[in-house]
């Protein structure tokens, strides 16, 4: 009986502890209280999709988080901006919003032809890097985007 209870302790803890930390800048309950229930919603088409379990949306907090400064100011500036449609974004999509999930993907696309367009003052190294990141960030939301579009 003793071994049965060590065992089934064991199992809880090593469950608990291999769990994956969420760095995500989407809370568990960001949410909960404006959403409603399905019946609340009545005949709004909602998203199919888990924005917290979403292995693409976490990569994009994660880019959002590390994205390097560079040394043009302009530059940094627009990504600042690039970095709040995304995030835009992802909120749109946890709150079932559409019409905000648009608006945000037109601001994203605003702001990515703007860096594309200053791009050019920068050394190669930086250019690599900045490229890098826009080709994950499109790639994400690309594989997001086609998740919503099959639903």
């Amino acid at each position: 009986m003793r071994k049965l209870f060590f065992f089934g302790v064991l199992l809880i803890i090593t469950s608990c502890a291999t769990e994956k930390l969420n760095l995500s800048p989407l809370s568990n309950n960001f949410y909960s209280e404006t959403k409603g229930s399905d019946s609340d919603r009545g005949a709004k088409k909602g998203f199919d999709i888990n924005i917290k379990e979403n292995i693409n949306a976490s990569e994009i907090s994660n880019l959002i988080s590390t994205f390097p400064k560079f040394k043009n100011n302009d530059l940094n500036e627009e990504v600042t901006s690039l970095k709040y449609s995304l995030q835009n974004y992802l909120y749109a999509i946890d709150a079932n919003n559409s019409a905000g999930k648009n608006r945000a993907i037109k601001s994203f696309e605003k702001s990515y032809k703007k860096i594309q367009k200053l791009r050019q003052q920068l050394d190669k190294d930086d250019d690599e890097v900045l490229n890098r990141y826009l080709v994950r960030l499109k790639t994400n939301i690309s594989v997001i985007e086609d998740s919503l579009k099959g639903n």
